[in-house]
């Protein structure tokens, strides 16, 4: 997820190869890029992290050639939309509980210890966020102890190739920053309780797991990397939601991009294109073929 980075990290059970055709003369080391190609439209598709340490040297190459070729810069949401106050303010909206109602009393005591001892690693009080609906909690658990240890959205790649797009890049979205939240939001509340207390029960292997998905990124190791992730995310409901559903929703997107003619450069959450049900294998249920070409 692109409105906070910690979701970026999560994927989906049972993996297997995704259905996708590798180019033979395809330079394999770097970050892997795909693309989807008729007689007039090509869409590359680009597997990101969307917070990363300063310093990851991964744009060159192929990348390099392919966004440099491209007409339009399309990712999760809209440009700078996770940093617009009305998306934050939306975020407060969604996820504060209701007045009178703190977050710990719907945890057990040993689902509060859990918590709580958390929280305390990473120097916050116990009530720090009591206010707040539990995957707002669990987002912001997974997301904090990266950014004490060196990890910034700043330095993502969103951030990197937003940076590198000129005036004539015309920009696009999958979604929306209000359908990013609505994903976890509409989580029934058990289930975002227990995306808490596995996020908590994580927090100290927390950046050393993020650092080797970050190392087989950079190798451009897909299938792989959806192994790593596979251990984040074992309930199938929300593998449904944050991932299944929505890869189909962008594979139909790619599909009726390609009426249109030009050069698109797509830009998401790595995990959406590794693994069983990534984009290419919604893009192959369409009879579209995504060709690795890095």
């Amino acid at each position: 997820m692109a409105v906070l980075p910690a979701c970026a990290q999560q994927a989906e059970p049972a993996v297997q190869a995704p259905a996708v055709a590798s180019a033979e003369a395809a330079s394999l080391d770097g970050p892997a890029l795909w693309k989807v190609a008729d007689e007039d439209t090509t869409v590359y598709l680009f597997g990101t992290i969307h917070a990363l340490p300063e310093g990851k040297d991964w744009y060159s190459g192929t990348i390099a050639k392919a966004f440099d070729a491209s007409g339009e810069l399309v990712t999760e949401i809209p440009a700078g939309a996770e940093n617009d106050p009305a998306t934050a303010q939306l975020i407060q909206t969604k996820a504060m509980l209701p007045a009178g109602t703190t977050l710990r009393s719907k945890l057990t005591d040993t689902q509060r210890a859990t918590y709580e001892e958390a929280l305390a690693k990473l120097n916050l009080p116990a009530q720090a966020f009591d206010q707040f609906k539990p995957w707002f909690a669990g987002m912001t658990l997974g997301l904090l102890p990266l950014l004490q240890q060196g990890y910034s959205p700043e330095a993502g790649v969103e951030k990197v190739l937003e940076g590198k797009a000129g005036e004539a890049m015309t920009r696009g979205a999958l979604e929306t920053a209000e359908y990013q939240i609505s994903v976890f939001d509409g989580m029934l509340e058990d289930a975002q309780i227990s995306f808490l207390v596995e996020t908590a029960e994580g927090i100290d292997d927390a950046k050393a797991k993020l650092d080797a998905m970050v190392s087989v990124w950079m190798a451009g190791d897909a299938d792989r990397l959806a192994a790593l992730m596979n251990e984040e995310l074992t309930d199938p409901m929300l593998a449904e939601r944050l991932l299944y559903t929505r890869n189909g929703n962008w594979a139909e997107w790619i599909d009726e991009r390609l009426d249109e003619p030009g050069t698109v450069f797509i830009a998401v959450g790595a995990g959406h294109l590794a693994g069983r049900n990534s984009v290419q294998d919604k893009l192959a249920e369409r009879d579209l073929k995504a060709v690795r070409v890095q």
